[in-house]
């Protein structure tokens, strides 16, 4: 969990620290950041207070914060923008150090508006890459066992990493929504048709148990040999600890070579697989938001422009001179 490291103590002084200590909080607590975004603006800070530190020519404090200028903020950028970092990530750093400056104002510590000043580097559109309906289907069925080949693997690991491609396609769950299930998860998993998933800002949403996710989860339960409390964790390593989503990387990683499929096959892309084909089926564009946990619809209206064809459709069905 993000919080002010040793690294950001060394470099700031007391009053700084304790500051930034409450904006973590905020966000964590009264923001409901997820983890993982909570996690990157940590280290986007953490490299903008040591750059300040390096610029100031000691620990940064309150004064050398309400005293920043947009040259001193531009020429971090620039140095980042040196070190190679996306366009995408700059974006983000800009939007973290922007949120620090917003909370400090708000809380009347540091007065200064220098990031308005400062425009976000302009991103690239794009939109997701979603796997074809075949592809998807094969990845989430029969990957786990085409990836080890004849290799000597339990049968539990690979009925383990099958169950999640199917939930990852089967449900659209982001990968950390899918290792975060519950041995209890596994109950509502085999005896219901849908299930509860809480994602990102701790929003919850209802996902539907299709067959093949019930079964692919019954058949590892029945074989993992590490059983747990209902807290436990149902996705288990081989020495039997809560699974590291970089398993689950590096099995797609592998599956892209076994399967032919490009670079843009990770476990993220079998999520859009899962918006993208139901639209294709005709799925509406409301109910496609709520079982990804959408808080906009703009953000799934993202999917349109993958799938054309089913625009055109949509078209010739209802415009009246189509």
């Amino acid at each position: 969990m993000a919080t002010v490291t040793h690294k950001m103590i060394q470099a700031t002084t007391t009053d700084t620290t304790r500051a930034l200590s409450a904006w973590f909080d905020h966000l964590r607590v009264e923001r409901r950041v997820a983890a993982n975004t909570l996690a990157a603006y940590g280290r986007d800070l953490e490299r903008f207070i040591a750059f300040m530190a390096e610029h100031c020519g000691g620990p940064v404090g309150l004064v050398d914060l309400g005293a920043l200028r947009p040259a001193d903020l531009r020429a971090f950028l620039a140095r980042r923008r040196y070190d190679g970092v996306s366009r995408r990530t700059l974006a983000r750093q800009l939007s973290a150090i922007r949120a620090v400056f917003r909370f400090l104002e708000h809380r009347g510590i540091v007065v200064n508006p220098v990031t308005d000043h400062i425009r976000a580097p302009k991103i690239p559109h794009g939109v997701p890459k979603a796997l074809t309906a075949h592809a998807a289907r094969r990845l989430a069925t029969t990957g786990a066992a085409l990836a080890y080949g004849s290799k000597n693997r339990p049968a539990w690991v690979v009925a383990r990493d099958t169950a999640i491609l199917t939930l990852l396609y089967g449900c659209g769950l982001r990968i950390s929504e899918a290792l975060g299930l519950s041995q209890a998860d596994a109950v509502i998993l085999d005896s219901q048709d849908t299930m509860i998933i809480t994602g990102k800002g701790g929003k919850a949403r209802i996902v539907p148990v299709i067959d093949p996710v019930r079964e692919a989860a019954a058949r590892y339960v029945r074989l993992c040999p590490h059983k747990t409390d209902a807290d436990g964790a149902l996705f288990r390593g081989v020495r039997g600890g809560r699974l590291n989503a970089r398993i689950v990387q590096r099995l797609i990683k592998r599956l892209r070579g076994v399967l032919g499929l490009p670079d843009t096959a990770t476990p993220h892309a079998l999520r859009h697989s899962f918006a993208t084909h139901l639209l294709s089926a005709g799925a509406d564009l409301r109910a496609i938001q709520d079982l990804l946990g959408h808080a906009s619809l703009s953000t799934t209206q993202i999917y349109t422009e993958v799938d054309r064809d089913h625009l055109l459709k949509q078209y010739e069905r209802a415009h009246p001179r189509a």
